[in-house]
Order: C-alpha cells, then structure tokens, then sequence
C-alpha cells in the first residue's frame, strides 16, 4: 500500500481462476452458457479489486487473500446458475468470501479471543464479550476507513474479532447497509448493529492507543 491508502495489487490470479473456470466447465460438460460466462468475467472485473481489499483486510495477509479471493470466484462461478440477479453481485460475493474466511478460521486451533480489558475464555460466545470501552459520544461517530487506511489502522482492523472486523469494513469501507451486511453475514440486523456499534468503539480505542494524537489521522465523521 502506497502514502495515499491505495493498494496496488496484482489481479492476475482472478484472472488464471476465470480461464481455468472455463477450462473446468467446459470438460465437465457445466450447463453455465457462453453469455453466462461473458457476464461473469465482466462482474469479475468489475469487483475483483474489492473482494481482494476485503479479503486482504480480513486476512492480513497478500498471500491468504489472494487465495481466499480466487476461491470465492470459483464457488461463485459454480453456483452462477443460482445467482438471484435481482440481488447485487458484491452482496453475494462478499457472503461467499465471508463465509470461506469463517470457515477458515473454524479449522484454525482455538486461540485465546481479544480482550481489550480482561481476559475471556475460549468458550465464551459474542454475547457475553464485556469491553470496558469509553463511549466518546451518545452516538459514537461513524469511522470512515476509506481515506485512512494507513498501516496503524490496518493493524487496529486485525486484532478486532472476526466478526466486528468483518462487520466493520462492510459498513464502513464497502458502503452496505446494514440490511445488505445481514444478508451477507446470515445473521440479524439487531446483531449487525451491535457488532458495528462495538467494533467501532474497540477500533477507536485500539487507534487511539496507538496513535501519538487524535488528530493523526484523523477519522472523519458521518450519519451512521
């Protein structure tokens, strides 16, 4: 990632996913017809270099992203046939990519989850999580990632829970509401709310902890 927060990345592994995906339809006689194909290479186009944001900033890794992207296009492709096209194609992308990172994490060892303020068991859910964390304001300002994605905040972004960091960068860097994100999540909206209501005051806390002044950078405010 350069100075300006834009990240310059390399694609092409999208790109050998889709030629492949051809490949494989094509031997296996997959009933995806040749506009279908057309039509995804253009959505692929069109999303790849936001899946592969979301992806490396859920991971926190070039290497794991780029595999957790081109996974999730070829699920996407398999199941293309199934795709509600009433729906946006980035909601349903980014349910499949989450739920392969979940997955992901699932095979994972348990490990001890964050506590900002004490230490908290492997066998405690969400629900029961007790952060200590000072309410800024009545109505904690909205963070708005976008133009502040420098390396302190995307550190700040890794040590959140999965689940308020997935949460998190659907609002805030991928612009869903919160309708879209439970879709995308298989949960509630009640609990979308929540997660983002929290991970934004953990994720205050963590950038303030870590920055030598609350104006560096500065996190712009917006109508939640």
């Amino acid at each position: 990632m350069n100075s300006t927060g834009t990240f310059h990345i390399n694609t092409s592994h999208v790109e050998r996913s889709t030629r492949n995906m051809r490949t494989a339809s094509a031997l296996s006689g997959n009933t995806t017809t040749k506009n279908d194909h057309a039509e995804f290479e253009t959505l692929v186009a069109r999303t790849k270099r936001q899946a592969y944001n979301l992806a490396y900033r859920m991971t926190g890794n070039r290497e794991a992203a780029e595999d957790l992207t081109q996974e999730a296009y070829l699920r996407a492709y398999r199941s293309f046939d199934r795709y509600d096209r009433s729906l946006p194609f980035e909601n349903w992308l980014f349910r499949i990519l989450t739920n392969l990172f979940v997955d992901s994490l699932r095979r994972l060892p348990k490990q001890q989850p964050l506590s900002l303020d004490r230490a908290m068991s492997a066998e405690e859910g969400e629900d029961d999580y007790t952060f200590e964390i000072p309410d800024y304001e009545a109505d904690p300002e909205r963070i708005v990632l976008k133009d502040v994605m420098d390396e302190r905040l995307e550190q700040a972004l890794a040590a959140l829970p999965q689940h308020f960091r997935t949460a998190v960068l659907l609002c805030d860097v991928e612009g869903l509401s919160y309708e879209e994100i439970a879709r995308v999540m298989n949960t509630s909206v009640g609990t979308v709310r929540s997660r983002i209501h929290r991970g934004r005051r953990m994720l205050r806390k963590l950038m303030d902890g870590a920055m030598p002044s609350r104006q560096s950078p500065r996190l712009s405010p917006a109508a939640a």
